[in-house]
């Protein structure tokens, strides 16, 4: 869905170059301000009058169509301003312009602002503090209303809205008025301050405002094909347009029809349907009503109003109500620098409206509750150990012992860990590699499949419980989870899903987003599955691929399998790391449940998983900013999404036109990171300045692997720099710059809701600086220095060591096929984990005597997890053998960590003697767990 073109602008106009609407808005201001004084000033040179004149006129054709989006000034106020331009009234044209500029910029048009041009007067700055403070008691937004009136009618209503505002309203709102369906769209994608949309009865179907080129762009993607439609029916189909883009929208509907009927047939788009011109303060109540449930932060509250009561403490927290600091002479600095009401909400009670997150009967249930509305869930639990415990918890509550669980090698360690815990048998599977910057993508459908089928002929599929893969990855690749959950039901209809969305959690608020997300899509299967045209679709599907089919895997493979809507179940579970992409404080995290079997199946034991590795003192502060932060989301996550990702292709951008950064920086594209048999869309850029974001939500839409451009890798390799130098050495320690992950040769750079234009804009001048202090450094160098430098940018950028794959389980801990003959490729990591525990069991060889001893035929089998840091991904896992591969690879990296490999003793392996008896132990598990059980 393209949310970023701006009305107006198109391959023809100067402003093209312009990747957001907002953008085009915020400078075309600055610029018509700019020339209008100019204009107005009789001292001002008069040669390029003309040229001054035609840009004006330029720029009021492109903010036209933008203003009409918005409630200020709007398409009267700017009509105004219009006039007094086209009529010679330049300077009184200035000073409006000015003040509505100033407005825009300060936000204190939020309150109280008028939208006539008549009254011209500049707020001080005192009235801007004031309209601040206002904004903090009195939150303002807009409502769009969709409707073809006159335009005596539309100021009617506009004064009937603003007439009924009460001081002790929580909120304050203005509206917006379009006149057409392709008006309504652009102004529910442009206008950020939109939190509700009243559709009214009848209204045309074509823009009055909006170009028909811009227009197309706008909904490109758009199943939208209303022009056909009877007016009377038009305002449905566009409320579930604007459902399917911005779902946190309320949504009313007026209609002169037989209202009865269509709130029936409506009723799961519309929050309420009301008839003609009767109940107007209803609807106007309605939608305070509305926000002020999304507004409300039930657990925040509580933990507020608590910090405000006086309080006996007589329970096991002396740092509770801040007394054991306020009654100390040496640590009130603490106090000072936090702050008192941190320690005035501190408590170990759950009384007070504060409740239990063990047990949560309140406050906490509720805000879990709204949790699960927002991020499209049926039910969300807070987590306040981070997403590594969520993780745990997930797998704990859905794996027993024994059941067969595919993973991704390179998921996060907190999975291998949890299927240590769980007595998982873990198929590794296998992301497809990028060899020449060090890192993995994702794992392929195909791949997946195959390994689906492999174990249907070993006769364990019965056993394959979960698939489990990170989406995105650190560096932004993302499934297409819809798809991938399809094929695989298709295959086993019960699997269970654990999408690790760690940093993801900002994508359910963008309608590009939110397609590939866990959440998004299982509802989306729900839905589906019960279906008449999912049926048919399946009949089809299933008529043309009898068991014939089935028995030929290749075929299998290369075909876009469809489940039985009888037999297959949606359970998807997705955790999210909240504090690493939205408004929480470390270690708040989410885990987001669509499981149709939830009761049935998985209620108590994910009660005890939660209760096992949930702490009994979690963090009512970490809690309180959950809460909040998806309060935020809800009101305001749209636009910061959205800003988030443009900010991202500014600094690509950035990088990519500046002569000197190019020399030796280069931000990887889709094209980089995602292999060509992955990109159907063959997109090569995200952006285009001919089609604007088309080439994105083409990709996002039916690729295999999407891009997320607000990952920004920097390839460094061409400075002769490897990345924990240019973190540590450069962005670290000289220039205070963050960031969480590099490779060999790259540096990863993630915008986020938090990120502004001024921190975008300081990295760019850091960057330029270490280009020139290598450009420098390079000019200094001697033959010599200049040959080992040409040497070390060689060693980053062709002599890379390949990747290696996961090699395999050593026998002793693999598993077997059903009649046992057999080995397969899953593997019991619990046994390899704890048989290191004990020191017999092992031995250590360093590099040179480990290639010796699988030179002469010994398979060394690794005791515990080795990650080399970067990259970060466990090159060996406990029971995995070593191939030469991977000490191939280990022998070429030039790193200072790798966790579980010191140096001086080498790799820690089992001894042969550990492997024969786990071997023998192996065999008569596996003749258990394969011994036919008796009837009942």
């Amino acid at each position: 869905m393209n949310t970023s073109n701006a009305p107006g602008v198109d391959a023809a106009t100067p402003m093209s170059r312009h990747r957001s609407v907002w953008e085009v808005r915020t400078e075309s201001w600055i610029e018509l301000v700019d020339e209008l004084s100019q204009l107005a000033n009789p001292t001002s040179e008069q040669s390029g009058r003309e040229a001054r004149v035609a840009h004006v006129h330029e720029l009021t054709e492109i903010l036209t169509p933008i203003e009409v989006c918005w409630a200020y000034p709007g398409r009267r106020a700017f009509a105004e301003l219009c006039g007094f331009i086209a009529r010679g009234e330049l300077a009184h044209a200035a000073i409006v312009a000015r003040r509505h500029h100033r407005m825009l910029a300060s936000l204190t048009y939020r309150h109280g602002s008028p939208t006539s041009a008549s009254d011209a007067e500049l707020p001080t700055q005192m009235e801007t503090e004031k309209e601040f403070q206002t904004q903090l008691r009195c939150p303002y937004f807009e409502v769009l209303w969709v409707d073809d009136l006159p335009a005596e009618e539309e100021e009617a209503l506009r004064r009937r809205v603003r007439s009924r505002r009460r001081p002790d309203d929580e909120f304050i709102f203005d509206i917006v008025v379009v006149p057409t369906f392709e008006d309504a769209l652009v102004a529910s994608m442009v206008n950020f301050n939109l939190q509700a949309v009243v559709i009214g009865y009848g209204f045309p179907y074509r823009s009055l405002y909006v170009p028909e080129l811009v227009a197309r762009r706008f909904f490109a993607g758009l199943e939208v094909s209303g022009e056909n439609l009877p007016e009377s029916e038009r305002g449905q189909l566009l409320g579930q347009q604007i459902a399917r883009l911005r779902p946190e929208l309320d949504l009313y509907l007026v209609t002169d029809a037989k209202v009865e009927d269509v709130a029936a047939r409506a009723g799961a788009t519309f929050r309420r349907v009301f008839f003609g011109e009767e109940d107007q303060l209803e609807l106007y109540y309605s939608i305070l009503k509305g926000v002020a449930e999304r507004y409300q932060a039930p657990f925040f509250n509580a933990l507020r109003e608590y910090a405000k009561q006086p309080t006996g403490v007589f329970h096991a927290l002396p740092l509770a109500r801040g007394k054991s600091i306020m009654n100390s002479n040496w640590i009130g600095d603490l106090g000072q620098f936090y702050g008192m009401n941190l320690f005035m909400a501190e408590t170990s009670a759950t009384a007070g409206g504060l409740d239990s997150l063990l047990e949560p009967t309140s406050s906490l249930k509720l805000a879990q509750e709204y949790a699960a509305r927002a991020f499209g869930a049926r039910r969300t639990f807070l987590a306040t150990n981070g997403t590594s415990t969520a993780n745990k918890i997930v797998v704990q509550a859905m794996v027993r012992p024994d059941d067969i669980v595919l993973v991704d090698r390179n998921c996060h360690k907190s999975h291998h860990y949890g299927m240590v815990l769980a007595g998982a048998q873990i198929t590794y599977l296998e992301a497809y590699p990028l060899h020449e910057y060090s890192m993995y993508g994702a794992v392929p459908i195909r791949h997946i499949k195959e390994t689906l089928l492999e174990m249907r002929r070993a006769g364990t599929l019965g056993r394959v419980r979960m698939v489990l893969l990170t989406n995105c990855t650190f560096d932004g690749i993302v499934y297409d989870v819809e798809r991938l959950m399809l094929e695989c039901l298709a295959i086993k209809p019960d699997l269970v899903f654990l999408w690790d969305e760690a940093w993801f959690a900002f994508a359910r608020f963008h309608p590009v987003y939110r397609q590939r997300t866990g959440m998004a899509a299982a509802a989306r299967l729900s839905e589906m599955f019960q279906s008449e045209a999912y049926a048919q679709r399946y009949a089809e599907f299933a008529s043309g691929f009898d068991e014939a089919a089935w028995a030929d895997e290749e075929r299998v493979l290369n075909t876009r399998l469809l489940p039985d809507p009888k037999k297959a179940r949606v359970r998807v579970y997705a955790t999210q790391s909240t504090h690493k992409t939205l408004t929480a404080l470390r270690q708040g995290s989410m885990i987001h449940v669509w499981d149709v079997d939830f009761k049935d199946k998985a209620e108590e034991a994910f009660h005890e998983a939660y209760m096992t590795h949930t702490s009994t003192s979690p963090n009512y502060q970490i809690l309180a900013t959950l809460d909040v932060g998806r309060r935020q989301m809800e009101l305001e996550g749209y636009e910061l999404v959205q800003r988030q990702l443009e900010l991202a292709m500014n600094l690509r951008e950035q990088v990519k036109a500046h002569p000197l950064l190019k020399r030796y920086f280069r931000f990887l594209t889709v094209v980089d990171l995602v292999p060509e048999e992955f990109r159907e869309s063959h997109v090569e850029s995200l952006y285009n300045v001919e089609t604007g974001w088309v080439n994105l939500f083409k990709a996002w839409r039916t690729d295999e692997f999407a891009l997320d451009p607000s990952r920004a890798t920097l390839s460094i390799g061409l400075s002769g720099m490897d990345g924990d130098t240019m973190k540590n050495k450069y962005l670290a320690d000289k220039y205070d710059i963050q960031i969480n992950k590099t490779s060999r040769n790259t540096v990863l750079f993630m915008t986020n809701i938090g990120s502004t234009r001024s921190t975008i804009a300081y990295l760019i001048e850091v960057l330029v600086n270490i280009a020139r202090d290598i450009d420098q450094s390079v000019a200094d160098m001697s033959t010599l220095e200049r040959r080992i430098h040409e040497k070390r940018v060689r060693s980053l950028t062709v002599e890379l060591p390949p990747l290696p794959n996961f090699s395999c389980f050593h026998t002793a801990f693999r598993g077997r096929s059903v009649d046992g003959r057999s080995e397969t490729r899953d593997g019991d990591i619990r046994s390899a984990f704890f048989l290191g525990y004990d020191e017999g069991n092992c031995e250590y060889l360093v590099m040179d005597e480990t290639d010796k001893a699988i030179k002469g035929g010994r398979e060394c089998v690794s005791a515990q997890f080795v990650i080399p840091y970067p990259p970060g991904f466990p090159i060996l896992v406990p029971g995995q053998v070593i191939s030469p591969e991977i000490l191939t690879f280990m022998q070429a990296l030039d790193v200072r960590e790798i966790h579980g490999f010191r140096p001086e003793l080498g790799f820690r392996i089992y001894t042969e003697a550990a492997l024969r008896r786990s071997a023998q132990a192996n065999a008569v598990w596996t003749a258990q767990i394969n011994a036919p059980t008796e009837p009942d």
